[in-house]
């Protein structure tokens, strides 16, 4: 596929935007340099071994646990490894970044009455790190950590986990993530909309993500959203 310098999205049909942060409003990049590189140059210097035995090591890890709750949990890794993680975040906070034009993206959507909800399978530690770094808080209705839930996107039971706490309609429902297997999960659930990341890290080249429409920046949203009505009011049908 190609990408496009505008993605078209009927945004009459949209009442809210569920999006992802790492990968997605956030640079991967931040993640990729702390659990790739400076996780294991830490860890092999507590244990006396070279940084690649580390890296070995904790890369069969990591691969032994992806798309679990415990992969995306400070907590266990803390245990796991002997370190305060979230504190170990910290060395490296500077690298955290928002994306480019995710403000303008997110400013639009409220000033055309569409419900922002932030959905991450960060941990609360992580999330508050971003939260506090990047100020992104004041810019959602809604703010959903799965480990509030007990689940994480990908997994079965997730998305019904969500709707009882934040009600949506998942065929007027936009939903951004970077991860296929998340985008599939949600796509099963029954959502109508659904936009792929291509570009997580900054620096790496950006590809498209089989089975779904990719975007490789919130630019190419900003166009049809510019030219799309307000809402008469940002609810979804949630009760409070």
């Amino acid at each position: 596929m190609t990408y496009q310098d505008r993605i078209d999205i009927d945004w009459t049909r949209i009442d809210a935007v569920f999006l992802d942060m790492d990968g997605t409003l956030l640079d991967l990049h931040f993640d990729n340099h702390f659990w790739l590189e400076h996780m294991p140059r830490r860890y092999a210097e507590a244990r006396g071994i070279p940084v690649a035995t580390a890296k070995a090591e904790l890369h069969a890890r990591y691969h032994d646990l992806t798309g679990t709750i415990e992969w995306y949990c400070l907590d266990h890794w803390s245990r796991e490894l002997g370190f305060d993680v979230a504190l170990l975040k910290r060395e490296v906070e500077h690298l955290i970044a928002v994306h480019p034009r995710v403000i303008e993206f997110l400013e639009l959507l409220g000033a055309r009455g569409r419900r922002r909800v932030l959905v991450t399978n960060a941990h609360q530690r992580a999330l508050a790190l971003k939260l506090e770094r990047t100020r992104l808080a004041g810019h959602f209705e809604h703010i959903i950590c799965a480990h509030d839930l007990g689940a994480v996107k990908e997994t079965p039971g997730f998305w019904s986990r969500l709707q009882a706490i934040e009600p949506f309609d998942a065929t007027r429902t936009l939903f951004v993530d970077d991860n296929p297997r998340v985008l599939r999960a949600a796509r099963d659930y029954g959502f109508d909309w659904l936009l792929a990341v291509g570009a997580p890290d900054s620096r790496h080249t950006p590809r498209p993500v089989d089975g779904f429409t990719t975007i490789t920046g919130f630019g190419e949203l900003i166009p049809g959203l510019t030219a799309a009505q307000s809402t008469g009011s940002t609810s979804t049908g949630r009760g409070d």
